[in-house]
């Protein structure tokens, strides 16, 4: 489904459908890894991913349109993952992880002797971040909070993951209150995450000292 530098359609009713070519020469690709078990039912990861073919240097891969019997082409994923820069797993955060299909994309793609290890170099230098969606608030995320932990710590398998194949991680960018959230703040949303990807694309846009922010949602508001 992916040829070169690529943007493809969102729709799971266009499943091999719509390519749109880059015009313009990007810097950094970025790749949005998405796994979502219900995706036809989620009016805010619909609204999320609606649009991301017209952002240059997007690429989209939904791996339950693409794999439903969950029979992961490991050889075609590395290959995807080497022709870009960054890489974006969007998931709902059900039951503080991830969807069953991405956990085993990471278990058999992100291998010992390709991604990690003494000759495991594959990913070394890329960009690696999750951008999720939970029913909570963000201050249910915290010590004080219902949830006990911040995001970023129950992402924290993520970043150590990250580090393991010599990635750089990049804080989360999470959309809260998904269980209530009215239509003008879902749109609001996808705006902010399609001027984010923008920005990821961009090589001039940088991160001074990513650790020490708990979500990328923040940087996107230091740059308004």
């Amino acid at each position: 489904m992916w040829s070169g530098s690529v943007s493809l359609c969102v729709s799971r009713k266009n499943r091999v459908g719509k390519v749109k070519e880059t015009a313009a020469a990007i810097v950094r690709s970025i790749l949005i890894v998405f796994a979502h078990p219900a995706f036809e039912k989620s009016r805010v990861n619909r609204a999320l991913v609606s649009g991301v073919d017209k952002v240059a240097g997007v690429t989209f891969h939904d791996l339950y349109e693409l794999y439903p019997e969950m029979d992961i082409d490991v050889k075609a994923e590395q290959r995807l993952l080497q022709a870009h820069d960054v890489v974006l797993l969007h998931y709902p955060f059900f039951l503080y992880g991830m969807p069953a299909l991405l956990k085993e994309w990471m278990d058999l793609v992100l291998v010992h002797g390709w991604a990690f290890g003494s000759r495991g170099a594959a990913m070394r230098d890329k960009w690696l971040g999750a951008v999720v969606t939970t029913g909570g608030g963000r201050v249910s995320y915290s010590r004080d909070g219902f949830n006990r932990f911040t995001m970023r710590e129950l992402l924290a398998p993520l970043e150590q993951t990250a580090c393991l194949c010599g990635m750089r991680y990049l804080p989360p960018y999470v959309v809260h209150g998904t269980n209530v959230i009215a239509k003008e703040g879902i749109s609001s949303s996808a705006a902010d995450y399609h001027r984010m990807l923008r920005l990821l694309s961009d090589d001039a846009f940088r991160f001074d000292s990513p650790d020490g922010r708990e979500y990328l949602n923040d940087c996107l508001n230091e740059k308004r």
